[in-house]
């Protein structure tokens, strides 16, 4: 074949550090745009982002040129060091060292998106411990739960 096709979507989710509520609602919507910009410029644009004062969520485009570990330390990276520059009171944030990430199928991208978009909903009743160890039994990933968690 002479040429190479890929639809990489995959669901990637990470927290801050120790999951203390760190992010602001009053400066989320600029995070989401840094981490919008920073994918666009790995080649992997975000489709929907969103989450909770403790961790994001991300559905992005993966190019088929970079891997996943590879994006995950960049967005993770240059996002700690927006926050240290950017916003006030916040030279002490950090990522936790870990993420989580799922494939998405084509078939599922508005499913996956609403969820992102609805994450305020979702943790009216569910904690980020439930709902990450929930998808890691769903999509079948082997864990041993006391070194999930810092």
């Amino acid at each position: 074949m002479p040429q190479s096709f890929a639809n990489l979507l995959i669901h990637v989710i990470f927290s801050t550090k120790h999951r203390r509520n760190s992010i602001d609602d009053e400066w989320s919507t600029r995070l989401y745009e840094y981490l919008s910009g920073t994918l666009r410029k790995l080649g992997s644009p975000l489709i929907v982002g969103g989450g909770m004062p403790d961790h994001v969520h991300l559905l992005v485009s993966l190019s088929r040129e970079t891997s996943v570990v590879e994006l995950v330390r960049n967005v993770k990276a240059n996002s700690s060091r927006w926050i240290h520059e950017t916003i006030p009171n916040r030279s002490d944030f950090a990522w936790q060292a870990g993420y989580a990430a799922f494939s998405v199928s084509e078939s599922a991208v508005m499913d996956v998106r609403q969820y992102i978009e609805q994450q305020q909903k979702h943790h009216q009743t569910r904690s980020f411990r439930d709902e990450l160890l929930t998808f890691l039994d769903k999509h079948r990933i082997k864990y041993d739960e006391k070194y999930v968690w810092e």
